[in-house]
């Protein structure tokens, strides 16, 4: 059992790595052959923290866990709510105050209610996991229209510092090397880490969904926590709010979708009779304090502290 706790921090530890020199190596090349920083920041560095959710949830369908990808893509937007913007509004509290925070929560609204919809029969498809990736597809081609139709506009701060994550002067060799590090790393570190939770879970008698709510989905959730403390810590809110929007619209549109895909099946009743209606209502919290009362938008650190004992709540209690 120990071995299997070893292989699964160091599971982690690869993923998010090499997850790191995939979009590293992938945004560089796609530089260098011509394609505009706005559209490779919005797209490559933009899902590269979703990367290891994405893994993960295809190595756990295709070993017949759809729980487990179910859970961790459910499981990691409550985690992205609750505890990850609840630890850095105790940090700082948090202005809001960009046009693509305004745009992206409404559409997060709609993503978590299509969630909803498609487990609420606990039945998922391959044709609803279609329509998620479809939908995916729109929200990027999208965002780079408006954001292209705004002209570029690099004053906010979610499209700049998209475009200052895009590697520059890197030789293709270089940056050929990182994506295929990347390429081979990511399923491999993924399959250990599915693996050694599994044995974890077998150990504890936990379920396949109940190893996706807690140990994946908070591992995975970690890159978001450390981009958001550094976020705040450098002053750039939005950055650190965008960062817990776009992951979770991802985790949606991106993440579930790929259970449907490889491996359609029955998932656990107890997605869709509790842990969706806690995804919804984090969501639901984090649009109402979000919401301006005062003439000033700002999630502050008594609110912070609300959502974090709401996360531990919710572990203590499925546990």
């Amino acid at each position: 059992m120990v071995l299997s706790f070893v292989v699964l921090i160091l599971g982690f530890v690869a993923l998010v790595w090499s997850a790191d020199r995939f979009v590293f190596g992938a945004a560089a090349l796609a530089r260098n052959f011509g394609v505009p920083t706005l559209i490779v920041g919005l797209t490559i560095v933009a899902m590269g923290s979703s990367a290891p959710e994405m893994m993960v949830a295809a190595q756990a369908a295709l070993a017949d866990k759809t729980d487990t990808a179910v859970g961790n893509a459910i499981g990691s937007n409550i985690a992205n709510i609750l505890l990850v913007l609840g630890i850095t509004a105790l940090l700082r509290p948090l202005s809001i105050g960009s046009g693509i925070l305004r745009r992206e929560m409404p559409l997060l609204v709609i993503v978590s209610l299509a969630a909803w919809y498609i487990i609420s029969d606990d039945y998922f498809s391959f044709v609803e996991g279609s329509a998620l990736l479809v939908g995916f597809i729109v929200f990027l081609v999208g965002l780079i229209i408006i954001t292209k139709n705004g002209g570029g506009n690099t004053d906010d701060p979610l499209v700049s510092e998209a475009c200052e994550e895009v590697p520059n002067n890197v030789a293709n060799s270089k940056a050929i090397f990182w994506l295929v590090i990347g390429m081979l790393l990511l399923p491999i570190s993924a399959d250990y880490l599915v693996g050694a939770a599994v044995d974890i879970a077998k150990y504890f008698g936990m379920s396949d969904l109940l190893i996706g709510l807690t140990i994946i989905a908070v591992g995975t959730s970690l890159p978001e926590l450390a981009a958001c403390v550094v976020g705040v810590l450098k002053k750039e809110d939005d950055l650190a709010l965008g960062n817990i929007i776009g992951s979770n619209i991802f985790n949606i549109l991106a993440v579930l979708s790929i259970a449907g895909i490889v491996n359609p099946s029955n998932i656990d009743h107890a997605v869709s009779s509790r842990d969706i209606y806690v995804m919804l209502g984090a969501t639901a919290l984090l649009i109402v304090m979000s919401l301006s009362f005062t003439g000033k938008r700002r999630i502050n650190r008594f609110e912070g502290g609300l959502l974090t004992l709401g996360f531990l709540a919710y572990m203590y209690y499925i546990i």
